[in-house]
């Protein structure tokens, strides 16, 4: 059978919601065929469909055919984004996935994705500096940006706004193991984080109660629907006051877990040892190692038992953010890489 028998088997199978034949037939297509793009694809949707959680065979296996995709056909941005979510959500390449990203722009140089998710993973790791200059380069090339990704973008313009107001030397890095914030972690591992929606209950509704009880007496004489109106302004002012506290005093009471759950996926990025025992069998890592997707969860494993530790001259390999200007019309010659502080051990 030829290659668009399989494909077209494949199609019927998946539409009779027998998957398992679907994949069948949607490989023996590739077999028959290696450049045949939408069987590729196929296999892509069936080993990883949306809104599903593969385990890491299935993500790996996906994550392959998701680069067979883009060697075929480096214009499908929607196979980009797929393998980008892959590596990040599902196995915790957040480095490999840098790559993958920059690779993106050097076939689509004019896409804002790609940008968007390097900015996102850098910010992830704690690598403030580098995601502002990639944030800023979004504007600085006039890229246009998809209505989807406003609130997203906005989200991080502020989140790299507060850092750049910090002491640099207080943003928690992974990788120093003499960083301050493992100590804060220490201190806070037998503790589960605490949820937003509770910090907002146990500080602002006592108020809210106390003005619905109190407006009574004090809009008694304004008649009944002036009584109403202020006592409803009132409330309103009350709660946003209380979710702008609260979302602050979550940031901050819960700062030992962000700091943990960075260490969780630079260890899943570097494929390095970084958490110490006594914290790695905590309440609060438990619960953080729980959130992620099973795939993420059986890779980390895999790290954890092979314990390899960080080495003392370790290096994060960035791509190089330039490299895009080639696809229009700019050279540059020199490569930059950027080392960050060397992880000491004891």
């Amino acid at each position: 059978m030829s290659a668009e028998s399989h494909y077209l088997d494949a199609i019927e199978a998946e539409e009779n919601d027998d998957y398992d034949a679907a994949l069948e037939h949607a490989r023996l297509a590739v077999k028959a065929d290696p450049e045949h793009s939408n069987a590729w694809w196929m296999i892509v949707a069936l080993l990883s469909p949306d809104g599903k959680y593969p385990d890491i065979e299935q993500a790996s296996k996906a994550l392959v055919a998701c680069t067979k995709v883009v060697e075929i056909d480096p214009s499908r941005v929607d196979a980009w984004v797929k393998g980008g979510r892959i590596m990040v959500d599902h196995l915790g390449l957040y480095e490999d996935a840098l790559h993958w990203w920059q690779n993106c722009r050097e076939a689509a140089p004019l896409e804002s994705v790609p940008i968007v998710e390097q900015t996102t993973i850098l910010s992830d790791l704690g690598m403030y500096a580098e995601a502002r200059d990639r944030l800023g380069s979004l504007f600085e090339e006039n890229l246009d940006i998809a209505n989807s990704q406003l609130a997203r973008i906005t989200q991080l313009h502020k989140t790299l706004e507060r850092s750049a107001q910090q002491d640099p030397a207080n943003h928690f890095k992974p990788w120093k193991k003499n960083h301050g914030g493992w100590t804060s972690i220490k201190m806070r591992s037998n503790k589960a984080p605490v949820s937003e929606n509770m910090l907002f209950m146990m500080t602002t509704v006592p108020f809210l109660m106390v003005e619905v009880f109190a407006s009574r007496a004090l809009f008694s004489g304004l008649g009944e629907w002036s009584s109403f109106c202020l006592t409803s302004v009132l409330i309103l002012i009350t709660v946003l006051f209380g979710m702008s506290f609260t979302r602050k005093l979550y940031q901050r009471v819960n700062k030992p877990g962000f700091n943990l759950l960075r260490a969780i996926q630079f260890e899943a990025s570097s494929g390095k040892i970084v958490i110490p025992e006594d914290i790695r069998s905590s309440k609060l890592y438990m619960f953080l190692f729980s959130r992620h997707p099973p795939a993420f969860q059986q890779r980390l494993e895999k790290i954890i038992i092979s314990d390899k530790r960080l080495p003392k001259n370790w290096k994060m390999n960035l791509p190089d953010f330039d490299s895009h200007l080639d696809e229009i019309g700019f050279i540059e010659d020199e490569e930059e890489e950027t080392e960050l502080s060397s992880y000491e051990e004891e």
